[in-house]
């Protein structure tokens, strides 16, 4: 009997052993699944910083064509009132 009972102690200390090293496992993997979801946002704050980055050249190359073609709207008519004071309208 007394082997019995030692054999039973062992089974049920293994048991929880086992048991705690599963909890480890799970443990890893829940740090592992934390690693990738921090990498995909990490990854998704980087494609939206640069989309931000694209969006503001986009709009100050347009102002910068805006400034250009109020440039030459001004020289445009400033030519245009040159010709007419000096008769060479066309």
């Amino acid at each position: 009997m007394p082997v019995k009972k030692i054999a039973l102690t062992l089974v049920a200390v293994s048991t929880l052993g086992l048991a705690a090293c599963g909890g480890a496992q799970d443990e890893a993997a829940n740090n592992q699944v934390t690693a990738n979801e921090t990498e995909v946002t990490a990854n998704e704050a980087d494609a939206d910083t640069l989309g931000a980055e694209n969006v503001a050249q986009n709009m100050l190359d347009t102002a910068s064509n805006a400034i250009d073609n109020a440039g030459d709207a001004i020289e445009n008519a400033s030519d245009a009132v040159a010709n007419t004071a000096t008769g060479n309208a066309q």
